[in-house]
């Protein structure tokens, strides 16, 4: 008999769509099948709702021990399991960040004290630090993470070992992470241009949140990636390109791609949702990096999503609290940029399902096939097929529900202002994560400490 056995399902498995049922044993899919279902000893009838595979984020930021006033791996994995990921992978901006095994363990053993979902951890890579990348994937990250920008004005701290602000440093870490195998993702933007643009624009006392967009164009991105490539291509490896803003960009990205280079191209839900006009309505809790672009670049950026150019879709889950966001109302630029996004971010793709842009196969690759194969986690995680963990969300794609930051489970409630109100579509019945149901109808009903830390040694 099996442990688990979902039933009267519509399942968006590898190898199609069909009405069945779905079996597990040992925390692992063991069957699947149309018709009547076999017995478990514990069984769900999903009653016609949807199953797709848990939600592989590929771009989160908990930031636990170092921002525990801002996130926890408790409040953050609940988030997690309510907006239907089962696997984050979590970014390393901490204090300090992951840039070596030593400054890895702690965020490896409070994901085993805290999480309810699984994590998995990319490591710091920067100019600093460099005889300790290898090391690093040696300790079980999944990949790499560098910024081409200095440190943010006062986050010094949460920024070692995690910049490459030369060429000449970001050469070095590339030819560093080539060594490993793994994936390198790169924030892409211009350090002199978004430097110099924020510095002419304090002096002309322009700093309202408008000056946030002016100081960071589509040139600044377009011309980091254009780098990023370039050296990327000379080295060697994969190059993961995080929360691309701008179809240039994406462009340049493809180019490459056909040339043979190895590229992921991902994107978020406020580059395809917002406009910088959210900025004049929100101010601080609308800025994030890059900025929020025109309305011509997000239709765009919808047609390269639409088309399969654009490989994956992250939340940029940032957490602040309302009194960072507010703290110098005067300066746009000394506001923290990011906002939650781990509990709209799966709605919000399937609004798309529902509004016909793109459909349910390409929301799922989208969501979580293609961040799993981007970072070595497939097949293991990100789709349903026989042999994966039995990660699925149960939800009906046709039906809405209404954003309310209020309930939400992050520690940063306050500043989820940006989609607050907001129609979205699939509401999630339950997330269900190596066969054990984490989320049940806006409940949490596992532990801390159920989340389990995914490892590239597998342990």
């Amino acid at each position: 008999m099996y442990d688990l056995v979902i039933k009267n399902a519509k399942i968006v498995s590898e190898n199609g769509t069909f009405y069945g049922w779905a079996a597990v044993s040992g925390g692992r899919i063991a069957a699947l099948g149309e018709g009547s279902a076999p017995a478990g000893t514990k069984e769900i009838d999903a009653k016609g709702l949807t199953l797709l595979p848990g939600g592989v984020d590929p771009h989160v930021h908990i930031r636990y021990p170092g921002g525990a006033h801002r996130e926890t791996f408790v409040t953050g994995t609940r988030a997690a399991a309510a907006g239907g990921v089962t696997t984050v992978i979590e970014h390393p901006i901490s204090t300090p960040p992951q840039y070596s095994p030593e400054t890895l363990q702690p965020r490896i053993d409070a994901v085993r004290e805290q999480a309810v979902v699984d994590v998995a951890f990319l490591g710091a890579a920067g100019g600093a630090h460099l005889d300790d990348i290898g090391r690093v994937a040696a300790a079980g990250v999944v990949g790499y993470k560098t910024f081409l920008h200095a440190a943010p004005e006062g986050r010094e701290k949460e920024f070692e070992g995690l910049t490459s602000a030369t060429n000449y440093d970001l050469l070095k870490v590339m030819e560093e992470v080539k060594k490993t195998g793994l994936p390198m993702a790169a924030h892409g933007e211009d350090n002199d241009l978004v430097a110099g643009g924020i510095a002419a624009l304090r002096k002309e006392g322009d700093m309202g949140p408008m000056a946030h967009a002016r100081s960071r164009p589509a040139l600044a991105e377009t011309m980091a990636v254009d780098r990023l490539i370039r050296i990327a291509e000379t080295v060697g490896g994969d190059l993961y390109l995080v929360h691309i803003s701008t179809p240039e960009a994406v462009a340049a990205a493809k180019a490459a791609r056909e040339r043979g280079m190895k590229i992921w191209i991902e994107t978020c839900p406020q580059y395809l949702y917002l406009t910088e006009e959210a900025l004049e309505q929100f101010g601080p809790y609308a800025k994030c990096n890059p900025a929020l672009r025109d309305r011509a670049r997000v239709e765009q950026m919808w047609a390269y999503t639409m088309d399969g150019t654009i490989d994956t879709v992250g939340s940029d889950h940032a957490p602040f609290t309302k009194e960072e966001k507010e703290k110098n109302p005067q300066d746009i630029f000394l506001a923290p940029a990011g906002f939650p996004g781990l509990e709209t971010r799966h709605g919000l793709m399937m609004k798309a399902v529902r509004d016909g842009r793109i459909s349910l196969e390409r929301a799922v690759e989208l969501l979580s096939v293609n961040p799993a194969k981007a970072y070595g986690l497939y097949p293991q995680k990100g789709a349903i097929r026989v042999g994966a963990d039995a990660d699925f969300i149960l939800c009906a794609p046709e039906e809405t529900w209404i954003v309310d930051a209020s309930k939400m489970e992050t520690m940063s409630r306050d500043t989820a202002k940006v989609f607050e109100g907001w129609e979205l579509a699939a509401p999630i019945s339950k997330t269900i994560v190596r066969g054990e149901v984490v989320w049940d109808e806006g409940e949490c009903k596992v532990e801390p400490g159920f989340g389990r830390w995914v490892s590239k040694r597998g342990d």
